[in-house]
């Protein structure tokens, strides 16, 4: 098993930087970049778009780039609106270039952001002059809370769900059931999270539970427990609109692997020698029937991990790796773009590699050496 590892790390490498190739080269020929943006800000009349880049834009959101665009554009008149009906300097365009890296061939700069990933030093975001390391481990709490419960939750309730559907298999508690969960399966999260807020966040009838956040305002106020009791509060709505929908896959899967063992001659054997009903269920068809479940576990956290849902970030005001990433994408902020990129590649080939290890120790038949890779 160990030269299996050690193969799959060194495969790694390539891989990422394949990813990464081919990332880079289809955004060299996506129009509006980062360059292109502020430019386009500077000669327009949007008041809000100038002041979140050359001033105290809200959010804390000024970035390097913005700071050399004021630096460089502001006038007499104190604005950029003049400047921009005039046309702007080309040796200002070519400062903002250079500020922004753009000024070296294209190959330069992708070998030199391998190089500086590799050392896992991702640079400053271009529009929040922040380290993108720094907004990464800001949203983490939010993906890692959703990912994390929406995951025990989806395991907690799926696997004993399709252990008594697979027993009861053709019953009616089979039938509805499945209808309940096939229904849920097909509503999409965020219709149902609207749906949830209506309901109980104020919307048109209860106000139980908050609308926005992972945590109240007065958070560091409240005493060990309050705290847990408030986070809980604020994760229900939320989880609840995703989970609605992950139920189904994970439960079928577990009937269906049952099913599969119930069905096999060594059953029929241990009950031919008289075995209760729940020994040979638990004692002999669970291990072999809960293999694959049990082994995609690190991979279904991690997809719910990174993944996430945008749209429930977006509707419940939470600050998760997802939001973060579609806004870097709009804004064309690339170092948040192809540091979450590279991060969320790297960890799906780590959890792919612990997804085969997690095999070969419930199932030691299995034995990746001597497999082609």
């Amino acid at each position: 098993m160990g030269a299996y590892i050690l193969k799959r790390l060194g495969l790694m490498i390539p891989t990422l930087i394949g990813i990464m190739l081919i990332n880079f080269v289809i955004v060299q020929f996506l129009p509006g970049g980062p360059v292109e943006r502020v430019l386009a800000k500077l000669q327009g009349h949007d008041v809000s778009a100038t002041a979140r880049i050359g001033g105290a834009g809200a959010g804390g959101e000024v970035g390097q780039a913005g700071a050399g665009a004021a630096a460089a554009g502001a006038t007499a008149e104190g604005g950029f609106k003049y400047r921009g009906a005039q046309g702007l300097d080309p040796e200002f365009i070519k400062q903002l270039e250079q500020q922004f890296g753009f000024d070296k061939p294209a190959h330069e700069r992708f070998l030199k952001m391998l190089w500086d990933y590799f050392r896992f030093d991702f640079g400053n975001s271009y529009f929040r002059d922040r380290p993108v390391l720094d907004l990464i481990k800001d949203a983490m709490p939010v993906s890692i809370s959703l990912g994390l419960w929406l995951t025990f939750i989806s395991y907690g309730v799926s696997i004993p769900l399709g252990i008594a559907k697979a027993v009861r298999d053709g019953s009616k508690f089979d039938v509805w059931t499945s209808a309940v969960i096939i229904v849920g399966y097909a509503i999409p999260s965020f219709l149902f999270a609207i749906l949830l807020i209506v309901l109980f966040a104020g919307g048109s009838f209860w106000s139980i539970f908050p609308l926005r956040g992972l945590v109240s305002d007065n958070f560091d106020e409240l005493t060990w427990w309050q705290k847990i009791l408030d986070y809980a509060w604020h994760l229900v709505l939320p989880l609840t609109a995703l989970a609605i929908s992950s139920f189904a896959t994970m439960t079928l899967l577990t009937k269906n692997s049952f099913l599969d063992e119930i069905r096999k001659q060594y059953v029929v054997t241990a009950r031919a020698k008289g075995l209760t009903e729940k020994r040979v269920l638990y004692g002999h068809v669970f291990r072999n029937a809960m293999l694959i479940v049990i082994a995609g576990f690190p991979g279904a956290f991690i997809s719910a991990f990174f993944t996430g849902s945008l749209l429930i970030e977006q509707i419940f005001s939470l600050d998760g790796l997802g939001l973060l990433g579609f806004k870097a994408a709009i804004d064309r902020d690339y170092p948040v773009v192809f540091a979450t990129l590279y991060i969320f590649s790297l960890m799906g080939l780590l959890t792919n590699l612990i997804t085969d290890v997690v095999y070969t120790l419930i199932d030691p038949r299995i034995d990746f050496e001597k497999r082609e890779l």
